[in-house]
């Protein structure tokens, strides 16, 4: 099972680099202000999960420059479980005037990106 799922986890991201999309292109100041709002956000992600795949083509349809964190890793992977709640990916920390919100679900993330980006 382990060698069909990074198979596929490999296919996946050759499509995706191959049929990438176009990033929205922003003037020299929009991107400067898109660069200080998103300075709070980090998505936690696996690489190769479609998913998380989902959410990062919708942040480069947007042209949003938002940190990635591999959950894979064990301190990511505990702080998203202490602080997040579960081990679920994708999932967008979302850091505002000192409150920090754990959102989940590819949808749910790419809506909130939509509402506050486009």
């Amino acid at each position: 099972m382990f060698v069909i799922r990074w198979i596929l986890g490999r296919i996946i991201l050759l499509l995706n680099a191959i049929f990438a999309p176009t990033p929205r292109k922003r003037s020299a100041d929009e991107m400067a202000k898109i660069s200080q709002q998103v300075q709070g956000l980090a998505l936690y992600q696996y690489a190769a999960c479609p998913f998380c795949v989902k959410v990062r083509r919708a942040m480069r349809r947007q042209n949003l420059p938002i940190q990635t964190v591999d959950a894979k890793q064990a301190e990511h992977k505990q702080v998203l479980v202490n602080h997040g709640g579960k081990l679920q990916v994708p999932c967008l920390r979302i850091e505002k005037n000192g409150q920090v919100e754990w959102l989940y679900e590819s949808s749910s993330i790419i809506n909130y990106l939509n509402d506050e980006f486009a």
